[in-house]
């Protein structure tokens, strides 16, 4: 495969892992009123809202995963454990602003805040991380 095939399909894969983790969080977080959602018919609010999501998440992960991705590939790396586990972590640090001042906790202080909210980020970084595997991380490195 050549180098441009491997870079957009990095790209492509990355596009769909951020989908998937949108959509998780998304309906992870309308799960409690899925009921109420699908009788109003609100379901299709649901797509507007996991693509918004889908390019937040896009846009603020793009370096730290453009670093991930740039090491896997330089090492070959093609387990989606690894995938699943970066994906995991780095969702759950930029839940917590990497410790930065400023953050979220700096506005409230108390320690259970988004508890919940937060094993739903981590969780949607797992998926995305496993999605991007499936497309692009099983292949880590065969450009070479």
């Amino acid at each position: 495969m050549s180098v441009v095939a491997r870079i957009l399909m990095i790209f492509f894969s990355y596009v769909l892992a951020c989908l998937a983790g949108a959509a998780l969080v998304t309906f992870g977080i309308l799960a409690l009123d899925w009921n109420n959602l699908s009788q109003a018919g609100l379901l299709s609010v649901a797509v507007i809202v996991i693509i918004i999501a889908a390019t937040v998440m896009g846009v603020v992960g793009a370096l730290p995963t453009a670093l991930i991705v740039v090491v896997a590939e330089a090492f070959a790396w093609r387990s989606a454990l690894f995938y699943a586990a970066a994906g995991g972590a780095l969702a759950l640090a930029l839940s917590y602003g990497f410790g930065l001042p400023g953050g979220i906790d700096d506005i409230v202080h108390p320690a259970v805040y988004l508890a919940q909210e937060r094993q739903l980020l981590a969780a949607s970084g797992i998926a995305g991380g496993l999605v991007y595997w499936l497309f692009a991380g099983r292949r880590a490195g065969s450009w070479k």
